[in-house]
């Protein structure tokens, strides 16, 4: 055991050495495996490149989707509803749209423009569904939909 008079030199010096700053072993720049982008095997931004920059979408997410109707407001498997709203973004910054009662089943889409998007039923039960569009401002959902037998 130490001598008592050498118990407030420790003390002092283990917490004395808390506040020290201890410098970095790694160097500046160096890529440490398993720690940020390369962690999920990701290639980091390195710099950037004006012209994709320039092509890149602006997006704009304040303005959440609205859809109004669906024409015709039911209809079969393979057959085309319009879908009338607004706020659906540009070609770029739209998402899909969904039938709730066709789960995660991708659905055959064409963009029209802000206000229309051009929708396949996809194969799914006769019954109620429900239509959603995914833009950059969010997601809205339609009143029921009849989706009738084939």
């Amino acid at each position: 055991m130490a001598p008592h008079f050498l118990m407030p030199f420790l003390i002092v010096s283990l917490f004395g050495l808390a506040y020290l700053p201890i410098p970095s072993l790694a160097e500046e720049g160096v890529i440490v495996d398993g720690a940020g982008y390369t962690l999920h095997d990701t290639e980091s931004i390195k710099g950037h490149d004006e012209q994709k920059v320039a092509k890149d979408p602006v997006c704009d997410s304040s303005r959440k989707p609205k859809i109004m109707r669906v024409e015709p407001d039911e209809a079969k498997p393979g057959q085309t509803v319009t879908i009338k709203g607004e706020h659906f973004g540009t070609r770029d910054c739209f998402r899909g749209v969904a039938f709730s009662a066709a789960g995660s089943s991708k659905i055959d889409y064409t963009f029209v423009n802000d206000t229309t998007v051009e929708a396949t039923v996809p194969e799914i039960q006769p019954g109620m569904s429900f239509i959603d569009v995914v833009a950059s401002g969010g997601n809205a959902r339609s009143k029921a939909f009849l989706v009738q037998a084939r």
